[in-house]
């Protein structure tokens, strides 16, 4: 029996919706516009997006030029001393008003994920719930984390098309909780369909967001350096974080810039194979499409048959395919471990590292196939990419300093515990890592040289967005680190200092 798309999450059907529950954002003619100066309004130079599902085209992605981007800053600058004096017990009813409107949407926004960025329902579902129940979290605690610190002014977002929801839309709802105003760029990537239906709730819900869409060329400069933004809060690529850092340089303002790092997972002396491999299928969640995935193995060398083994039997058992498809339209969407990487672009850049890796004398461990009963025939596959793996992956090699932000694990052999912790730090700082070993306290001990913010002992970890704090060592995160009441601080001023990763150590975080 061939593969129908379902008929919940057929794209046509899903865009009628979005019309009928927000039709704001929409011009006369259908564009989608962006929201400024407190209304939806300017289509810009729509720009074709494609669905990395199946080529699907989704819309136009309202594209601004850098005039009307200083507009939209310059009016959503203006909000923030009305806001900031509104009384807190009103910025939390706003905020909880959001979240309930936001709830009976979860369905159709996790959809929309799926032909926006490629993620499965499941995982699009989760983001969406973990923005909203993280944010529930904050308003329930945000009394005892503000005290008497005020607002910044404004903030402005920008951030990877990878968590739209429980990273971006989770930011903003908590800066407005803590009485800024806020403006966000949509990722170029994905993700505006999705974010259009959740500002235009927060609008309606009179909260002071802006959200707008354009090129990084023509908006970086207004959302980064002009003086009406008080604070940056970036995601993204080490290459334009690095270009952010230097750019802010020479502005008096407060930043949290979250870059990747390559994330390692380190193996000694161990022997609980079962726990490993349920592991390494988690850590493929959206494909390694994340800040926080593990895309290194450092294993000591005796230990690399029965890592072979675990690591061969776990990855061929994982499915890739279309998240659209169903065998009849009353089945339920398939438990697919990814989709689609997020373009083609990314697909082929993939490619290119890998074939980068083999010519300088990596060696191929394994190459997945891509299963012909998980697509349409002849559908547009440009954007899916099976999981690879190389071992001795040379240190000429791009992909031997580079995170590929996709599926391809690298795995590297040695025979003596510094040069595990040696190669577990070749990136300068990581987001996160972690160390397996039988011998917890040697495990414990070894953590503490590993330059990352959080390393698991035997257990994977993630970035965490409610109680739990985040930041990163080295060159992955510049500036005040972000989770709890961090985050709070974060995005306002007091007495307190303000923690964080920053270029210079002799500057005092509250004048940032």
């Amino acid at each position: 029996m061939s593969k129908i798309i379902s008929p919940q999450v057929e794209y046509a059907g899903l865009l009628a919706q979005v019309k009928q529950l927000t039709p704001e954002i929409f011009d006369q003619d259908g564009r989608f516009l962006n929201l400024l100066e407190g209304r939806w309004q300017e289509p810009g130079k729509p720009r074709e997006f494609i669905s990395p599902v199946d080529g699907t085209a989704l819309g136009g992605l309202p594209m601004l030029d850098h005039s009307t981007g200083l507009r939209a800053v310059q009016a959503a600058k203006k909000e923030a001393a009305a806001w900031a004096a509104t009384d807190l017990d009103e910025r939390k009813r706003r905020v909880q008003d959001c979240l309930h409107q936001l709830r009976p949407q979860v369905d159709l926004i996790g959809k929309l994920l799926i032909w926006e960025i490629g993620k499965t329902y499941k995982l699009g579902f989760t983001d969406i719930d973990r923005a909203i129940e993280g944010v529930q979290w904050y308003v329930d605690n945000i009394e005892g984390m503000l005290g008497q610190r005020k607002p910044l002014g404004l903030v402005s977002n920008i951030a990877s098309w990878n968590y739209p929801m429980s990273v971006l839309l989770h930011a903003v709802l908590v800066q407005a909780l803590c009485g800024n105003a806020v403006i966000a760029k949509t990722p170029t990537d994905g993700g505006f369909i999705s974010l259009s239906v959740t500002f235009a709730i927060a609008r309606r819900c009179g909260l002071p967001v802006t959200l707008v869409s354009g090129p990084g060329g023509e908006l970086s400069d207004v959302l980064v350096k002009n003086k009406a933004i008080d604070c940056l809060s970036f995601v993204g690529g080490r290459y334009n974080g690095r270009n952010i850092a230097d750019a802010l340089s020479e502005h008096n303002k407060r930043y949290m810039l979250e870059m990747e790092g390559v994330n390692t997972y380190g193996i000694w002396d161990y022997s609980d194979w079962d726990t490993l491999a349920d592991q390494l299928k988690k850590g493929y969640d959206y494909g390694k499409q994340r800040c926080t995935a593990y895309v290194r193995f450092v294993v000591e060398r005796r230990l690399f048959p029965q890592f072979l083994e675990t690591y061969w039997n776990t990855i061929r058992s994982l499915k890739v395919g279309n998240p659209t498809l169903v065998d009849t339209p009353d089945d339920k969407l398939p438990d697919l471990a990814f989709g689609p990487v997020i373009n083609k672009a990314q697909a082929e850049d993939l490619d290119r590292l890998y074939a980068d890796a083999l010519k300088t004398g990596a060696t191929p461990i394994y190459e997945g196939k891509l299963d012909d009963a998980l697509f349409l025939p002849g559908q547009d596959r440009s954007a899916y990419r099976a999981p690879r793996a190389l071992v001795n992956l040379p240190r000429q090699s791009e992909l031997y300093f580079k995170e590929p932000f996709g599926p391809i694990d690298s795995i590297v052999l040695v025979d003596r515990v510094e040069e595990l912790v040696g190669e577990m730090n070749i990136s300068n700082g990581a987001l996160v890592a972690a160390v397996a070993s039988d011998d917890q306290k040697w495990a414990e001990r070894t953590a503490k040289e590993v330059r990352a913010f959080k390393v698991g002992i035997n257990k994977l970890r993630s970035r965490g967005d409610r109680e739990e704090v985040f930041g990163g060592l080295g060159e992955s995160w510049k500036g005040a680190f972000v989770g709890g009441k961090l985050l709070v601080e974060a995005v306002t001023q007091g007495k307190a200092p303000v923690l964080g990763n920053y270029e210079d150590a002799t500057l005092l975080p509250e004048k940032i």
